[in-house]
């Protein structure tokens, strides 16, 4: 016979730290229990109310069926092996031994600390909802269950990380998600081992064919509704316990370039506001690599009446072009990053007080002159028009800085080229990075820079091969 102080034996032996509770209990005609939990990790209320409470009238001879059928709780599963028992104990949950029985109860009880539900920083919207991901994986399955009620709706639950055992929900609705896709993400994620995953930029890597690639390839968001909406066009959510950034896939550039709110306002207001974003990063990137090489190469680039005022500007400086703008633009990288981990109050005032007196300081005593911190400064507010790409943008616009001052606008423009070909021959999980302008996808440009109005976009994209192609149908 199997005793109650075998079983909490065997699981002390590996779980000896000190937040591992031992509950013993019995019941009024003297049959013996133990819980053992996670303290901190699972509800302790939760335990008295539905599981010890309602034991308290079991008899000497109850079998464990028996005694299964007084448990109050919902989430109730049968253990055999101890290495269950302290894998479930780790997740969250708790363990029910019976004294005399090797067979043990695994109860859903898992509570871990985090915060509610609120509109996420990064992605805050005037129109539409204000729901954003938490760090719960379950509060996070809900807000999609929430949206998407279908019986079609699929998710996979998937564990990743040796020692953090974390959970990973593979999320798609089948008749639209493409054949084969799913297993595609998960044998993927299934084929890595790593110790810990704590967020899912883990697994973006891990279901990236070029992880070193400087342009990512997969999608992300942090608002429910977003990400509700990509996987009903056909595409493979993802979403990991501990983070509340969403990932999607297959992915296409051009989702960076529509924002929240786009679905939400009309169809022409969205159009202008895309354009716009394309063009403020195209100017982030080239204007201070545009302005080295016009001084250094191509001085006839700059209007005469601005030409003027630049060199009376310029006029006395020690340095040279290409050195003042890798100055500013060093600067520039220095008090945001400043700014981000200084505690905020010290941070904002710091990075006011920096880029003023520094600024002008600088200008003063004729190291920097006035029309390199407007074109930097010009160029890192462009770049936030679209923050998914501002990683990607900042080193592009480092890159193309240097070819500027050392090769001219011959460099730029050979540099350019060389980044189209190579987002031609990019893929995301079959889907062309660049889709639908290369390859042209005629149905797909409804919605790519001009976003046309919910009528003519009746189709879902023809990009991402959904199998149920309709998306609007008139009844």
């Amino acid at each position: 016979m199997v005793t109650l102080e075998k079983n909490i034996k065997g699981v002390k032996s590996v779980l000896t730290s000190e937040d591992i509770i031992v509950f013993e209990f019995a019941s009024l005609s003297g049959k013996k229990f133990a819980s053992i939990y996670a303290d901190g990790v699972a509800d302790k209320q939760l335990l008295g109310e539905l599981v010890a409470k309602p034991l308290k009238d079991v008899k000497e001879d109850d079998t464990l069926e028996d005694i299964k059928k007084r448990l109050a709780s919902p989430e109730v599963k049968d253990g055999d092996k101890i290495a269950d028992a302290i894998k479930e104990i780790s997740d969250g949950n708790a363990v029910l031994f019976v004294d005399g029985e090797k067979d043990f109860f695994i109860i859903g009880l898992k509570k871990p600390p985090g915060r509610t539900v609120a509109e996420p920083p990064t992605q805050v919207a005037v129109k539409g909802p204000r729901e954003g991901f938490t760090e719960d994986i379950k509060t996070n399955l809900g807000l999609v269950r929430k949206r998407l009620k279908s019986d079609k709706l699929q998710i996979k639950t998937l564990r990743a990380g040796k020692q953090s055992d974390t959970a990973v929900a593979l999320i798609f609705i089948d008749g639209i998600c493409p054949d084969g896709l799913a297993e595609r993400v998960q044998k993927e994620i299934e084929q890595k081992s790593v110790d810990i995953v704590p967020d899912s930029s883990y697994i973006s890597q891990f279901i990236s064919k070029k992880p070193k690639s400087l342009f990512r390839h997969n999608g992300s968001c942090e608002k429910p509704d977003i990400f509700c909406a990509k996987i009903s066009e056909g595409r493979v959510g993802i979403l990991v316990d501990g983070s509340p950034i969403a990932l999607t896939v297959p992915y296409m550039l051009i989702e960076d370039f529509q924002a929240v709110e786009d679905y939400y306002q009309v169809s022409y207001r969205s159009t202008i506001l895309r354009i716009l974003r394309l063009v403020s990063l195209m100017v982030g990137i080239f204007l201070p690599a545009f302005y080295v090489s016009a001084q250094l190469f191509k001085i006839q680039l700059i209007p005469y009446r601005l030409l003027l005022k630049i060199s009376s500007s310029v006029s006395g400086l020690a340095l040279s072009p290409s050195v003042e703008m890798f100055l500013t633009l060093f600067l520039l990288e220095v008090l945001i990053e400043a700014s981000i981990r200084m505690p905020k109050y010290v941070g904002l005032a710091m990075s006011v007080v920096g880029a003023l007196v520094l600024g002008d300081t600088a200008v003063q005593a004729g190291i920097i002159s006035t029309p390199a911190i407007i074109i930097i400064a010009f160029s890192a507010i462009s770049l936030f028009t679209t923050p998914d790409l501002v990683e990607t943008s900042t080193t592009l616009r480092w890159l193309f800085l240097i070819i500027g001052g050392s090769l001219g606008t011959f460099g730029i423009v050979m540099f350019t080229a060389f980044l189209i070909c190579y987002l031609v021959s990019e893929q995301s999980y079959g889907v062309p990075l660049l889709a639908p302008f290369a390859p042209i996808i005629k149905g797909d440009l409804y919605d790519s820079i001009v976003k046309s109005n919910m009528y003519a976009l009746n189709k879902r994209p023809e990009a991402f091969k959904a199998k149920n192609k309709v998306r609007i149908k008139e009844r």
